[in-house]
């Protein structure tokens, strides 16, 4: 297959791209930038120019692909405090590749996320499938809607999946949310968690998240949400265990009401119970993660490594 991959030179994506070559595909990578560009070409990929906010582009590069997987989202935009602009530009890339690809029973993997899909239990595959008045008023909240639309494509003839990835997908070069706390964790001289630190955080593997991405693209049945998720829930006070024995720090409770000022825009997120299960789509996919857990990773040098 000849696949078009948005945000093929993201962490997600640079090992999207290797994982697809592997198993004999041809890549299309979208790349904003000379360096992307050239990193994208040092693999074997071949390289479309443009950006998210080239829908007509991005129609092209669609319309002249066997299947999609859109991986790229304007972090930057959305993090800078402008969610809505990014949610919109988003889903303007949506909706203009799922209409080059309409009657076509080609396959579109929309890249989602986890956050706040079930209260008080493990959410499933089946949970967030109708966007409630809650969810339609929260400028995140457009991006679930976005993930709606792509499931409705199956009805124009798009083998349309929406593949929602656990808040961390960990490995050597992450830069997120794990390596952000264990910047706090130095920053503050202790490695905290919230309360009793009993609350869970879905992770999985980079390895195994990219896996999902090409078994996807290659099987998913149209309408199918996926879960890339190899561990339901991490309590975050042995997340906190593992980083105070690799820093040689103590390891402490942090009360609710401090967390804010402890753990800084990461508080809300440090609190979280968010269990999520992903048997559904093992099932429907046959998906076994394979890689390390986030304690293993977590044991490893790279979290910690000066910059």
């Amino acid at each position: 297959m000849r696949i078009f991959v948005t945000g093929a030179s993201g962490w997600i994506g640079s090992a999207v791209v290797p994982e697809l070559l592997g198993a004999g595909h041809e890549v299309v990578g979208l790349a904003r930038s000379d360096a992307s560009a050239h990193r994208l070409e040092a693999v074997g990929a071949t390289v479309h120019r443009g950006d998210l906010d080239d829908p007509e582009g991005l129609a092209k590069a669609a319309a002249d692909s066997d299947g999609v997987i859109h991986l790229a989202f304007q972090h930057e935009v959305a993090f800078g405090g402008n969610f809505a602009a990014a949610g919109a530009a988003d889903r303007r890339a949506v909706e203009a590749m799922g209409a080059a690809l309409a009657d076509s029973d080609r396959p579109f993997v929309l890249a989602s996320g986890l956050l706040g899909l079930a209260a008080g239990r493990a959410a499933t595959e089946d949970d967030g499938l109708v966007a409630s008045p809650e969810v339609r008023s929260n400028p995140a909240g457009r991006r679930a809607a976005t993930a709606l639309l792509t499931l409705s494509l199956r009805g124009v003839g798009v083998r349309s999946s929406v593949l929602r990835f656990a808040p961390t997908v960990h490995g050597d070069g992450d830069n997120g949310f794990m390596a952000t706390l264990v910047h706090i964790a130095r920053q503050r001289g202790v490695a905290g968690y919230v309360g009793d630190g009993t609350n869970r955080w879905p992770a999985v593997h980079r390895s195994d998240a990219a896996r999902l991405a090409r078994l996807a693209v290659e099987s998913a049945p149209g309408g199918s949400v996926l879960h890339a998720v190899a561990e339901e829930g991490v309590p975050f006070r042995e997340i906190a265990e593992a980083m105070g024995r690799r820093l040689d720090l103590p390891v402490t409770s942090v009360a609710p009401q401090d967390a804010p000022e402890h753990f800084g825009y990461l508080a809300r997120f440090v609190a979280l119970d968010s269990p999520v299960t992903a048997t559904i789509t093992r099932q429907l996919l046959g998906w076994e993660p394979t890689g390390p857990s986030l304690l293993q990773d977590l044991g490893q040098d790279h979290y910690y490594r000066s910059v």
